[in-house]
């Protein structure tokens, strides 16, 4: 079960234990029953929902429409999140998610944490410690040290949780794995991984600006800044594109490497990688080798080295942003094109690509596809991305993105957000020790100092 153990019964325990213990009754009133189609409240989650506008309120109004009970939510600007509080009226609303937990904590099984990347961590970890059952959107933290603890926290506090990488839930995520590890292309020693972002959702390669405009009367702009440095508010941060931003974003790798990076991890159990170096450019052609720590480069290519697993042999991924793009295999069809995002697969007897988000997985030469129709399928069918952390909450079974995956996924994902920090030079990483083994300067980053009155 995914509850926590007190020496009393908890309703973490007793939504574990419904569905056994509801045998034991022979006649159930229709009140807790629930009329058609409802879901019992006795088998209902009650969850909190920490950043209410954008993609959190999203996460909040999916996790709402399968059943689970919106007991309060937090947002620190009312506006962007008005219509998530307009369509949950019977939520208490909070600005500071750290309140909310201490008046709520006794009234809440669950919170969804879906704030710009530097408060994914804080709010987390102050919701495991409580015991509280966990969804975090991508990525899990702003720093590869967070992603560590907040796995080892999950696991000690024996919580429910999941990541917001939705594609791993997705058919064809499954498809992937169990071609290449059938051997459907052969032996995967390479591997490519691109997305058009930034530049098509926000701007990298810039300055802080220098003017401060008035903080809008509905933002509580300290409260958005959290553990970050202070700075005077700019629209070029809040509400849209924060993501750019080295105090408050990962970039592009860090914003679309779950979605995409997931599925090679995931598919050739690629583990810690050994090594990772980042190249940056200015345009697409022009490298520059003077990070700007204001802003992510415009653009970056990044290479990945793991090491053989068993009887797999080692990979190499490259990874590709800013609208950059590997090699288009001489096996793709004329007049077909890779998709914007997505990963391609080089294996020793073929060649296979999928789109970001767990696309349909496409083979090269066409002509393997013959040969799937004989693999079996092993990996066990999702009943959605949400409602597989929701189950897990009740103690059926566990989500497939749970922190024990999406965790290390999250610090391979930043060890290359870090390596951009460094452009240009190989860093030999240390995976269990969380250190760069080459380059000992650098891993004053692998954590941030939080500002007074944030903890981890």
């Amino acid at each position: 079960m995914n509850s926590t153990q007190p020496a009393t019964i908890s309703r973490r325990q007793f939504l574990s234990t419904t569905a056994a213990s509801a045998f034991s009754f022979t006649i159930v009133p229709r009140h807790v029953l629930g009329g058609p189609g409802q879901t019992p409240p006795s088998e209902r989650v009650n969850f909190a929902g920490i950043g209410a506008g954008g993609q959190g309120g999203g996460d909040v109004n999916a996790i709402a429409a399968k059943g689970a009970n919106v007991v309060a939510l937090c947002d620190v600007d009312q506006v962007r999140a008005a219509d998530t509080f307009k369509r949950n009226p019977k939520a208490r609303v909070y600005k500071d998610f750290r309140q909310m937990l201490d008046k709520e904590e006794k009234h809440i099984d669950a919170v969804t944490v879906g704030t710009p990347d530097h408060i994914h961590a804080v709010a987390s970890m102050n919701a495991i410690r409580r015991g509280k059952h966990v969804y975090c959107e991508k990525p899990l933290t702003h720093t590869i040290y967070e992603a560590r603890q907040l796995t080892l926290a999950a696991a000690k506090h024996k919580v429910a949780t999941q990541m917001g990488n939705q594609g791993h839930a997705t058919e064809g995520a499954r498809l992937t794995n169990e071609w290449i590890q059938a051997g459907v292309i052969g032996d995967v020693r390479e591997v490519h991984a691109w997305t058009d972002r930034a530049g098509k959702r926000w701007k990298q390669g810039v300055g802080r600006p220098t003017k401060t405009p008035k903080i809008p009367d509905t933002l509580d702009w300290d409260l958005w800044l959290g553990p970050a440095p202070r700075r005077p508010y700019h629209s070029a941060y809040v509400p849209t594109y924060w993501r750019g931003w080295w105090d408050f974003g990962t970039g592009a790798m860090g914003d679309m490497g779950c979605h995409i990076v997931d599925h090679p991890i995931w598919a050739l159990d690629l583990g810690s990688p050994t090594s990772v170096e980042a190249v940056v450019t200015l345009d697409g052609s022009e490298i520059d080798d003077k990070p700007n720590f204001e802003t992510y480069p415009v653009a970056t290519i990044m290479y990945y080295e793991f090491p053989a697993r068993g009887k797999l042999p080692p990979v190499r991924m490259t990874w590709y942003d800013g609208g950059l793009l590997p090699p288009t295999p001489a096996e793709l069809p004329s007049g077909q094109r890779l998709p914007e995002s997505g990963v391609l697969y080089i294996g020793d007897q073929g060649k296979m690509y999928h789109s970001a988000h767990g696309g349909m997985p496409q083979l090269l030469p066409a002509e393997l596809h013959e040969a799937t129709a004989q693999v079996e399928k092993t990996i066990p069918r999702s009943p959605g991305h949400h409602t597989e952390w929701l189950l897990a909450c009740k103690g059926q079974g566990t989500a497939m993105s749970n922190f024990s995956y999406s965790g290390p996924l999250t610090e391979t994902v930043l060890l290359g957000v870090l390596a951009q920090r460094s452009p240009g030079h190989r860093l030999e990483w240390d995976g269990k020790a969380l250190k760069v083994r080459n380059a000992p300067e650098l891993n004053q980053y692998v954590h941030k100092e939080y500002r007074k009155g944030w903890t981890l």
